[in-house]
């Protein structure tokens, strides 16, 4: 492996990260961010100390059966654990299933720490244990009506793929801990570094927190109708046509009640709401892949204007075109 010239950082202080294991840990959730943490020090220069040291802990010590089967022998045991720099808890199917003690640990142990991280139903287990109340957090998208009604002094924002919260994060399914250990290497060792650890690891540099979970691209797999499927993937690709519901409900031969019911039954978001997602997307593929023009990706993308797709940007993603794209495509 051979270190990127341009990316190093002058003085390296290492952080420790304590993952906390249990069986039916997701095992994505550990080795995503895992992954993410110990590939910067291939970033941040050739002598020193590592940017992270990372550790993994479970109650006794004992091996755990993560989700899938695989077995992960941790290397310490949480009660000889000291306060990390970055504690980070894994969701999983065994969250439901977790061991009192645990929430116990988190409850007497995480306000010790400079920052705790949640992955995916991860966030559950920070609001059994108290952590959450009063803070806005963020989970899977099929369990945050879940997270919401069983712990209602969280304020629960199911749109974004992470949420931080003072020294709290919570982010959405598996490949989101991912998005979220990134944002922390940047916080620490700066954008280049991020971008060379994202683009070893092939992921997107950095996906803005606030980008919603939800993707046309997936939804289509999700709708169970044939007439809607052949919808959205025409949506996707005629962002300048006629996306008005009445249209869209001809074009599969539904009536427009029928269609409208059934789109947001099936997709889980409405028919406009999917063509404003579908533009978003294409606009914010546009901005980060083609060095084309402000104005020529607002009327390709559907907009009509300039101004319109700054209104969308701002209203979804809290930052203008210009500066998405700015902030998001390659540094030179």
């Amino acid at each position: 492996m051979t270190r990127s010239r341009g990316a190093t950082t002058a003085e390296v202080t290492t952080r420790s990260v304590l993952v906390v294991l249990f069986d039916g840990a997701q095992p994505l959730d550990v080795a995503g961010p895992l992954d993410v943490f110990s590939t910067a020090r291939y970033f941040t220069g050739s002598e020193g100390p590592p940017p992270y040291v990372v550790r993994t802990a479970s109650l006794g010590g004992g091996t755990v059966r993560c989700a899938g089967g695989l077995r992960v022998v941790p290397d310490l045991d949480l009660a000889d654990a000291e306060a990390p720099d970055v504690l980070l808890v894994p969701g999983g199917p065994g969250v439901p299933d977790a061991d009192r003690r645990l929430v116990t640990w988190l409850r007497e142990r995480a306000p010790r720490v400079g920052r705790v991280v949640s992955v995916c139903t991860g966030a559950f287990l920070l609001a059994e244990a108290g952590l959450l109340d009063g803070r806005r957090a963020t989970t899977h998208w099929g369990s945050c009506d879940v997270l919401a009604s069983r712990y209602p002094e969280v304020v629960v924002d199911p749109t974004p793929i992470f949420v931080r919260d003072g020294p709290i994060s919570t982010s959405a399914g598996v490949t989101a801990g991912v998005d979220l250990a990134i944002a922390l290497v940047e916080e620490d060792f700066g954008r280049a570094v991020a971008h060379e650890v994202a683009r070893l690891l092939v992921v997107y540099l950095r996906r803005p927190g606030n980008q919603a979970q939800f993707s046309v691209q997936l939804s289509a797999q999700v709708a169970r109708s044939d007439p809607l499927r052949d919808v959205q993937y025409w949506v996707v690709a005629n962002l300048t046509a006629d996306l008005s519901v009445p249209a869209l409900a001809r074009r599969a031969g539904l009536s427009t009640r029928h269609f409208s019911r059934a789109f947001t039954e099936q997709v889980g978001v409405t028919p406009g709401r999917y063509v404003d997602l579908a533009r978003l997307e294409a606009a914010q593929r546009a901005l980060t892949d083609t060095r084309d023009g402000v104005i020529g990706i607002a009327h390709r993308c559907g907009y009509g204007t300039p101004e319109a797709m700054r209104r969308a940007f701002l209203r979804d993603l809290d930052v203008s075109p210009t500066q998405y794209r700015r902030t998001f495509t390659k540094p030179i």
